[in-house]
C-alpha cells in the first residue's frame, strides 16, 4: 500500500554501543532508487506508568535529566529488559522507583516518541488499585514522588512544566479516560 514511499535496507552496521543505547548505520534505497544513509538510535522499547488513586489523584515523579540539566516531572516509566513482557517491566518499574504495587492494570496505547532517530517504542498503561511498599530504586537512580490531579498536571502542561513527550501524552490520555470519554486501549 506504502510502497512508493518505502526506503529499502541494503547494508548496515553498529556503529556504537554503549551500556543504554546502540547506534545503527544503514544504508537504504529510497523509493526514487538513489541510495543514502540512516542512522537511528536502536533501543529496547519502555513503559509508561500512570497511577491512579481511588480518589482520582495520581501519582507522579521529579526525576533529573542529564542530557537536558533539570528536573522533570513525569509518570513512572523505565526499559523493558530483554524477554520480559510490557506489563511485567510496568509492574517491575511501578514497584521499583515508586514502593507502590497495583491490582487493576489496563494497557492504553503503544507511542513512538522519536520517530526521526529512533526505534523506542513506549507502552502506556494504567495501573490503579494502588497499595503503597518500600521503592526498591536502581543503584544511581534517584527521584522523588508526589500526587496531583489531572486538572492540574494539564495546567502544568499549558505552563510548560511538564514537557516529557510520554507525560504529555499519557496527560491527555488520562483526562479523556477518567471522563470517560475514551477508553483504554480503544
Amino acid at each position: 500500500m506504502d510502497a512508493h514511499l518505502r526506503e529499502t535496507h541494503v547494508s548496515g552496521e553498529l556503529a556504537f554501543e554503549g551500556n543504554f543505547i546502540k547506534v545503527q548505520r544503514d544504508v537504504v534505497r529510497l523509493p526514487d532508487g538513489k541510495e543514502t544513509e540512516r542512522e537511528y538510535i536502536r533501543h529496547p522499547g519502555a513503559v509508561v506508568i500512570m497511577p491512579v488513586f481511588d480518589d482520582g489523584r495520581v501519582l507522579m515523579e521529579r526525576q533529573y535529566r542529564y542530557p537536558l540539566d533539570r528536573v522533570f516531572i513525569e509518570f513512572p516509566a523505565g526499559k523493558i529488559d530483554p524477554n520480559e513482557a510490557s506489563l511485567d517491566c510496568a509492574r517491575r518499574e511501578l514497584e521499583e522507583e515508586t514502593g507502590y504495587t497495583a491490582t487493576q492494570w489496563d494497557f492504553v496505547c503503544t507511542i513512538h516518541n522519536a520517530i526521526a532517530y529512533s526505534d523506542e517504542h513506549l507502552d502506556i498503561f494504567i495501573a490503579r488499585g494502588l497499595k503503597a511498599g518500600d521503592s526498591k530504586l536502581d543503584d544511581g537512580e534517584f527521584l522523588e514522588t508526589f500526587t496531583t490531579t489531572v486538572p492540574e498536571m494539564l495546567q502544568m502542561v499549558r505552563e510548560g512544566k511538564i514537557t516529557d513527550v510520554k507525560t504529555v501524552i499519557g496527560t491527555f490520555w488520562l483526562e479523556k479516560i477518567l471522563a470517560g470519554h475514551w477508553q483504554p486501549g480503544s
